[in-house]
């Protein structure tokens, strides 16, 4: 005998709002192609490569914004969960993007560090300035948004370019009034490491995700214990959580009762804890008659004990 409880919220149905992205979207792609003609009038690299992270943060934008609709389409047929991934996977893009960016900055300030150039340092540092406010508007734009790994991908995305503006100015300042040409590619190695930083932890969290992890918000041998130790309950075991999509999780068990008389009044309780102490919106759980035999077949979370 088996019976399965779900427990749902439209958790996902939040999504975060496509207008946002397209707000930034435009203003970031507006300003790249200012930086990108400054860059090659000014002869300056850090401005040239912050007009680059600045296309890419308009794909990133435009992936997060595709990412965050599909993840608000109802499930269906064929996607019985929805596509709330779809904003898991876009993050995943804009990661391995900023990756590819990452390698092409490197391997120009390399270039510019074997053959310096001169750099009109002014024009370097009125047009690194500005693109330093645009980008802090749309950083603060993002950041006000629901948080998930899709905003946080394009946020990042963002946040380099914010920080890349930053050095702009630093490089313009420097060689204006010292004349020190090589500060531009050494800055723009610098912030290839920052970025590089960011965007590896960004990946670690969605492959984690998309790997079926256990969200880090959750304790897995804690939620056992907890179900466990539901009045009637004699032990927990095939206990799974994961992510279905960047702050949706899902919990099934296998529940243990003495008697199966008890179930709707076991279920009611067990089904509800996850949910109002854990925050996860889809749990099955499949009640099971305790017994001898069961337990020495099946490693368990037994009432009363923190498995280890």
């Amino acid at each position: 005998m088996s019976a399965h409880a779900h427990h749902h919220t439209d958790g996902h149905a939040h999504a975060s709002g496509t207008p946002m992205y397209l707000a930034a979207l435009s203003l970031t792609l507006l300003y790249a192609f200012v930086e990108l003609a400054g860059g090659v009038w000014s002869h300056s690299l850090a401005l040239a490569s912050d007009a680059g992270h600045m296309f890419s943060d308009s794909v990133a934008l435009a992936l997060a914004a595709g990412a965050a609709w599909l993840a608000r389409r109802p499930p269906g047929l064929k996607h019985s969960y929805g596509l709330a991934r779809a904003e898991v996977i876009g993050a995943t893009l804009n990661g391995l993007l900023m990756l590819g960016i990452i390698v092409v900055l490197v391997v120009q300030s390399v270039q510019r560090l074997l053959d310096p150039h001169p750099v009109l340092a002014g024009p370097v540092m009125v047009i690194a300035a500005i693109g330093l406010v645009i980008n802090a508007a749309v950083a603060y734009t993002l950041s006000r948004g629901h948080s998930d790994l899709n905003v946080r991908a394009a946020l990042i995305h963002v946040l380099g370019d914010l920080v890349s503006s930053l050095a702009a100015v630093i490089a313009g300042a420097v060689i204006y009034f010292t004349g020190w040409v090589m500060i531009d590619p050494i800055l723009s190695l610098v912030i290839a490491v920052l970025i590089l930083i960011t965007t590896l932890g960004l990946l670690r969290d969605t492959l984690h995700v998309l790997m079926e992890g256990v969200p880090g918000a959750v304790d897995l041998a804690e939620i056992g214990t907890a179900l466990a130790g539901v009045p009637g309950v004699a032990a927990v075991h095939d206990l799974h959580v994961w992510s279905i999509g960047s702050d949706r999780a899902a919990l099934s068990a296998h529940v243990e009762i003495r008697d199966l008389h008890d179930w709707p009044r076991i279920l009611e309780g067990s089904r509800e804890l996850p949910h109002h102490r854990y925050a996860i919106d889809h749990v099955t759980l499949q009640p099971e008659l305790a017994g001898p035999a069961a337990q020495a077949t099946v490693t368990m979370w037994p009432r009363g004990q923190r498995p280890t």
